[in-house]
């Protein structure tokens, strides 16, 4: 089921948020500069604009815990051989979480806020921000912890090579990226992924762009 703006957020409800900073690919650098502050550092400053995310954790390869613990405030270091079972170690038991990859620098406060009302409105054991031709954001939504624990137990246990396999054990309801957009086109901005020089310079002139009040 897609859903659009229907409502203004509340923010009683306070949550976790976890940034995936595990690398599996040579291009992966989360602490790559960007605007004289490293990637993943950026993300959760931005993170933490959003009036529902209480506490943001990061989660990184064993061995990296000196590195990050002087650019975010929680790394959570783990030994996996992929993104898959990071993310089966590292996340907690219960409760619910926004997740997001460690070089998105150009997430939306306020669509974190907005997202987070309509997935806590749902039933579901998570909301998954969708394009228009089926791809899913799996890494810029919110679940249900212990459904995606189960859901991360289940891609293992089949041999699972991609998180997109998230999407073939889980319950999950998609919002439309494109309609949200329909209503503030800053909205793909916040999907926008750092894997190339070209995306760096692109973020850092959008972020400039963004502090001037020109975005």
């Amino acid at each position: 089921m897609t859903k659009i703006f229907l409502k203004l957020p509340q923010y009683q409800y306070l949550m976790r948020a976890y940034i995936l900073a595990f690398p599996e690919k040579r291009w992966e650098s989360y602490l790559i500069s960007l605007n004289e502050e490293p990637l993943v550092k950026i993300v959760e400053q931005r993170l933490r604009m959003a009036k529902r995310i209480d506490e943001v954790y990061t989660i990184i390869r064993k061995g990296q815990l000196k590195r990050f613990s002087l650019h975010v405030s929680n790394p959570v270091e783990v030994k996996a051989k992929n993104k898959i079972e990071a993310l089966y170690k590292a996340l907690p038991a219960s409760g619910e979480l926004f997740l997001v990859e460690g070089n998105m620098p150009l997430i939306m406060p306020f669509l974190v806020n907005y997202l987070s009302t309509l997935f806590l409105d749902s039933d579901s054991e998570a909301l998954i921000p969708s394009w228009s031709d089926g791809t899913l954001e799996v890494t810029h939504a919110f679940y249900d912890a212990k459904a995606l624990k189960s859901t991360l137990e289940t891609c293992l246990a089949e041999n699972e090579k991609k998180l997109s396999c998230i999407r073939e054990y889980l319950d999950y309801e998609t919002v439309s990226i494109e309609e949200l957009a329909k209503r503030n086109p800053k909205v793909t901005l916040s999907f926008f992924k750092v894997k190339s020089s070209f995306d760096l310079r692109f973020a850092e002139e959008t972020l400039k762009k963004i502090e001037r009040g020109e975005i």
